[in-house]
């Protein structure tokens, strides 16, 4: 087995770093995957922290690990009137269960998971591929209380029955008065 590691970092990984980004589509690493195949066996596998060899040409992933698309949100906090501004922008590459019908009608539900936490829903759209948004909601809480939180999405078809289809997540620790931009990948709900 060869060791790939810098002599500077013990301890690291032998492969770079953003292969383990999960803020890339998971497909982002099926493509850096196959790129192993052309590396003979003999160098395509390591020893895993039990000590075992693992070949990295039997990695899949799994059902649950496919792309269920990104949520593109701003966010800015405005300190002279102590207001979080929230901007849920679109959704890109989203796909849902067969179950939920060819087209349902789909909204972004927001929550901010204080100790009572505060609940905000876009209007509801036709599922689509790419589907705009473009809504903003304001609210009066101060800086110190947003900071130890997150702010969860839930994505979530209206018709022909209410179900969540996706979730994301985001920590608030950096919020500030400059407007930042996240794409947050969805993940299956969890259970």
């Amino acid at each position: 087995v060869s060791d790939l590691r810098p002599s500077t970092l013990p301890g690291s990984f032998d492969v770079s770093h953003s292969m383990f980004d999960l803020r890339s589509p998971p497909h982002r690493f099926m493509k850096r995957y196959d790129s192993f195949s052309s590396v003979p066996s003999s160098t395509s596998s390591r020893k895993d922290s039990q000590g075992s060899n693992r070949s990295l040409d039997t990695i899949t992933l799994s059902g649950d690990e496919r792309d269920f698309g990104r949520l593109n949100v701003k966010l800015c906090y405005v300190s002279s009137v102590e207001q979080i501004w929230i901007t849920v922008l679109h959704c890109k590459d989203l796909s849902w269960p067969s179950s939920c019908g060819e087209n349902p009608r789909i909204c972004v539900k927001g929550i901010l998971t204080l100790p009572k936490p505060v609940h905000f829903k876009s209007s509801a759209k036709e599922g689509s591929n790419d589907m705009e948004f473009m809504e903003t909601f304001v609210f009066a809480i101060k800086l110190q209380s947003l900071q130890a939180v997150r702010l969860v999405f839930k994505i979530q078809t209206q018709t022909p029955r209410k179900k969540t289809i996706g979730e994301c997540s985001l920590a608030l620790r950096e919020l500030s008065s400059e407007e930042s931009s996240h794409w947050l990948d969805i993940s299956p709900p969890s259970k």
